[in-house]
């Protein structure tokens, strides 16, 4: 039996971290015990919080915990939901109570922990994850990294498993780190039985795909700002790193560390990752070819945009608009007979 304990923040918590690992456990319990592999459940799963009850969504849903963190002396599983990230610093601030708890359970009772979405910022702020691999949501790993730069942020990552501490990308990826565990933990039959029975697509490793650049203009660098507005305006044209220095009046190696510094990307980095996000909405929306697109988007060698699209989508270009553009989708429904 694996005594697991699904934290419940106060609040701010995402519903379906809570509710979706307790069906996928228990639909493994009554898978294990159908099949003669146990007698008595083998996940014993607890809600566990820092009070008895929660509400969240102004009122619409409310949880009750079966336990608190005060009342759990030992538990071999902690899994971290994510909480809504329009108010994510204030809930990290709302929830520290139970930092030192996973810490201690941890260090005494050597309990793996995982954390969904965006509960890698709850798992980063117990220190468990310094220097090791994490994910998160798309979304928020600009503000991870600054906020936690001794974590290793791999950003396109489904999920991450090292050392007994596990995270998952964003959104319903969570379910993947839940197969991922009922693999570990029961076998590679009881993870397919799960994924069909809740059409969960098992093995899913890349992220990259549903990401959506939006560059980093949270900063007091003026220049740095106008330098993004600049790259974002001109999609079409050849940048270079020296022109858009000189173009500001700064030295080429100031330019490049300030660059960093303010937007967690090198300029040429930022170059390019605008430069594949336009290319994914034509991809997405229009019927031109490939090459058309990669002209639009200031590239003329095919090879060179292939490697870098599938470098930061990790599609390559065709694949991406096969699946993406509803079109192509359409016309492919109605030719298969």
């Amino acid at each position: 039996m694996k005594h697991v304990s699904i934290l419940v923040p106060k609040n701010n918590v995402i519903l379906s971290n809570v509710v979706g690992p307790f069906k996928v456990f228990s639909a493994a319990n009554e898978f294990l015990k159908q099949t003669g592999q146990n007698q008595v459940n083998f996940f014993d799963i607890h809600l566990v919080g820092l009070e008895k009850d929660t509400v969240l969504y102004n009122g619409a849903f409310s949880i009750h915990c079966d336990t608190t963190i005060d009342e759990v002396q030992k538990t071999d599983l902690i899994l971290i939901p994510a909480v809504k990230p329009d108010s994510l610093l204030e809930s990290l601030e709302e929830n520290t109570g139970f930092i030192p708890w996973i810490r201690r359970q941890r260090s005494q009772n050597n309990a793996e922990i995982g954390s969904m979405c965006m509960g890698a910022f709850t798992l980063a702020q117990t220190g468990l994850v310094d220097g090791k691999q994490c994910s998160t949501h798309w979304a928020g790993m600009e503000l991870f990294r600054q906020l936690y730069p001794q974590v290793n942020l791999i950003s396109n990552k489904i999920v991450t498993d090292e050392d007994g501490i596990y995270t998952s990308g964003g959104a319903y990826s969570f379910l993947n780190l839940i197969l991922h565990l009922t693999e570990k933990y029961c076998g590679r039959e009881v993870a397919i039985y799960l994924s069909k029975l809740f059409e969960i697509e098992i093995d899913r490793e890349d992220q990259n795909q549903f990401a959506i650049f939006k560059g980093q203009k949270n900063h007091e660098d003026d220049a740095i700002k106008e330098a993004q507005v600049f790259i974002e305006d001109n999609v079409s044209k050849k940048i270079s790193v020296e022109k858009l220095a000189q173009k500001y009046a700064i030295s080429r190696r100031n330019f490049v560390r300030r660059f960093k510094k303010a937007t967690q990307n090198t300029p040429l980095e930022y170059i390019q990752r605008v430069k594949i996000e336009a290319a994914k909405k034509n991809l997405e929306s229009t019927q031109q070819n490939i090459n058309e697109i990669m002209y639009k988007v200031g590239y003329a060698d095919q090879k060179a945009f292939r490697l870098l699209f599938k470098k930061y989508v990790g599609l390559s270009p065709i694949a991406y608009k096969s699946k993406y553009n509803r079109s192509i989708s359409t016309i492919e429904k109605t030719t298969v007979w």
